[in-house]
């Protein structure tokens, strides 16, 4: 499976690109809607992505590793997709994903509740 998409690695870019604008001009940052979920088929781990760095393989998001304290923060997508998983399973992109609640409110969520998974029924609950 091709973990990011040319549809994706836009919206992610644009959204990086948007914060450092933000940044340099001296207002408050933006909080994207995540763009893109990938996750373990075989455990827990999520990550919620909102940002590609220039370097391509950068993300800014919500990382959660399945051990109850999900983070924001910076992840590889070299790493993710070098991952391998008993049964030849690989690190997968949730093809039915999308989210119209923006990363501060996942994280939130996803700290209370102690996961990504978790949290998600309440963050589409509202």
């Amino acid at each position: 499976m091709i973990l990011l998409t040319p549809e994706f690695r836009f919206a992610l870019r644009a959204n990086d690109i948007d914060r450092r604008a933000a940044a340099m001009g001296g207002q408050s940052e933006p909080d994207p809607v995540p763009v893109v979920k990938f996750f373990s088929p075989a455990g827990a781990a999520t990550w919620l992505a909102t940002e590609l760095a220039g370097d391509g393989d950068t993300l800014f998001g919500l990382a959660d590793l399945g051990f109850g304290c999900p983070e924001l923060g910076y992840f590889s997508l070299a790493e993710i997709e070098a991952i391998r998983l008993p049964f030849g399973l690989r690190i997968e992109r949730d093809e039915s994903f999308s989210s119209d609640v923006p990363l501060s409110r996942w994280a939130d969520a996803a700290r209370v509740h102690g996961s990504i998974i978790a949290a998600a029924a309440a963050v589409r609950s509202g």
